[in-house]
């Protein structure tokens, strides 16, 4: 690999987790028993403990979150049963919160060329505002996710997944005259959440070959990160913070 992952806390007694940051074009997770090609996988072969914790899908063990392949940014992987069980509780309560940063295209019909998505009207001259939905799997094999709203036709709202709404938090870092530069937070996640909900309000992310009609099906680099991570330590129980800056 060109782009290596990198360590930015080591699993320990006093932090019985990894934080690592995971470089565009790898996999989070194994996709079965004897793939290595991921990030859990080649973090599990530096630190073994890691293959003790029992995780909600087994071959994923202690790793608390995923990141689209396309998308860098910080994972975390706990190194005992009792930290995953933690975190995996703090998410379910909104304590366990993941930054984004993105570099959008200003273009307000995005989301009526791509269709399925509901008819929004967004203002987007605020500096911060949240989006809302539920949402639902779109096209063969659940490749992309729609927002699901009130106003959504009845087969939508037949094809949503959890009866479970989502928020994305933006904040307009700067604005230039057809783009923006915004960075995102969310404390629970679905699948595509961040990247789908900017597309759909019109701030498609640049590069973004799924959500961004100017890019469908192109291999240029998203220009979009998981930058941050805060958190309750499951030990100290202090509010703490990991940040990855190139």
């Amino acid at each position: 690999m060109i782009n290596q992952i990198k360590i930015l806390s080591e699993p320990s007694i006093q932090n019985p987790y990894v934080i690592v940051y995971k470089p565009k074009g790898i996999p989070s997770a194994p996709l079965s028993l004897d793939d290595t090609n991921n990030v859990y996988s080649q973090v599990a072969q530096k630190f073994p403990e890691l293959d003790i914790v029992i995780g909600k899908k087994e071959i994923e063990h202690g790793l608390i979150h995923r990141l689209d392949t396309v998308t860098d940014g910080l994972l975390v992987i706990t190194s005992t049963q009792q930290a995953y069980d933690f975190f995996i509780e703090q998410q379910s309560i909104g304590n366990f919160i993941k930054f984004y940063s993105a570099e959008c295209k200003i273009n307000k019909q995005n989301s009526e060329i791509l269709e399925g998505f509901p008819k929004i009207d967004f203002d987007l001259s605020k500096d911060f505002f949240t989006i809302s939905s539920f949402f639902r799997t779109y096209k063969q094999g659940g490749k992309e996710v729609r927002p699901v709203i009130e106003n959504s036709s009845k087969f939508a709202k037949k094809k949503m997944g959890k009866l479970k709404e989502y928020s994305t938090n933006v904040q307009i870092l700067q604005r230039d005259c057809d783009t923006v530069k915004v960075e995102c937070s969310i404390k629970q996640g679905f699948k595509h959440q961040v990247r789908c909900h900017l597309a759909w309000i019109g701030l498609p992310i640049i590069n973004d070959c799924v959500y961004n009609k100017e890019s469908l099906n192109e291999n240029k680099e998203i220009c979009f990160s998981a930058t941050k991570l805060k958190f309750v330590h499951p030990i100290t129980k202090e509010i703490i913070e990991y940040e990855y800056k190139e």
